[in-house]
């Protein structure tokens, strides 16, 4: 059984875990929140490479053939400086612009990334909204107190809706196909967001493209049909230290049943 390692800021790359843990059977999983540090989306570049370097060290020397940057802000600074150091395949996030691009080919449509400051300014995203001809429609929306608001565990109410609408209702909605989460702690306002969002809009984000990735660089089998999750399997750390407390235990299967319901 393969052994990876995920890490994210805080706890949104835990969308990410529940996504492998309801699709992959051949891995055991290592999860790495780096509670003591956590926004990224608030860090310098250098930063972010840091705690990227220091996280997937600590990883490798827990014996993970693999790791997969469950934090769409830390794969757009640090992927690059990651692979060129470690002799193991790093999985890096990335926005979903690509299949929202292809799967609306009217030129009418624009897309939305929503995404933390950091990752909007990166060169990696602009690169890729590039390489796919979407420069004249896709724009993008820094939502960073998402980040905040699922740090804290709080999904619904008047804060969360009220952001929402505040940042989301300045765009003509109508015009759009697609809103992209472009981070992992986005994934768990999509029902929130959905009230803002006309049905026609599609609400996507690049998990599964990122753990179907991560199947054939680890030569393990993607299973399309949702499989029995079995959380307690995981190891996790906050900032490098082993997560054995109840409490702390129960509040990331909270989050784990915040995606019941998704694919």
């Amino acid at each position: 059984m393969k052994k990876i390692g995920m890490f994210d800021s805080g706890i949104g790359g835990l969308s990410v875990l529940n996504k492998a843990l309801r699709h992959v059977k051949d891995a055991g999983f290592i999860y790495y929140a780096d509670e003591d540090n956590t926004p990224y989306g608030l860090k310098t570049k250098e930063e972010v490479i840091a705690y990227s370097d220091n996280i997937t060290n600590f990883l490798v020397k827990r014996g993970c053939e693999a790791v997969l940057i469950a934090c769409n802000t830390a794969s757009s600074c640090a992927s690059g400086f990651l692979r060129k150091k470690y002799d193991i395949p790093i999985i890096a996030m990335e926005p979903a612009v690509k299949p929202a691009l292809k799967g609306c080919p009217l030129e009418n449509k624009r897309i939305l990334v929503m995404a933390t400051p950091l990752t909007l300014r990166e060169e990696k995203l602009r690169n890729l909204i590039k390489r796919e001809g979407g420069q004249e429609r896709v724009d993008l929306l820094p939502m960073p107190k998402l980040v905040e608001f699922a740090e804290r565990g709080i999904f619904f109410g008047d804060d969360v809706e009220g952001y929402l609408e505040k940042q989301l209702l300045t765009y003509d909605m109508e015009k759009y196909s697609s809103i992209v989460l472009g981070c992992t702690h986005f994934n768990y306002f999509e029902r929130s967001i959905r009230k803002y969002a006309p049905s026609s809009i599609d609400i996507i984000d690049g998990r599964e493209g990122t753990i179907r990735r991560m199947c054939d660089l680890c030569g393990i089998e993607y299973f399309d049909k949702k499989i029995n999750v079995t959380y307690p399997d995981v190891k996790y750390y906050y900032s490098g230290r082993s997560v054995t407390d109840d409490r702390e235990l129960e509040r990331i299967n909270k989050y784990h049943r915040q995606l019941e319901g998704f694919a």
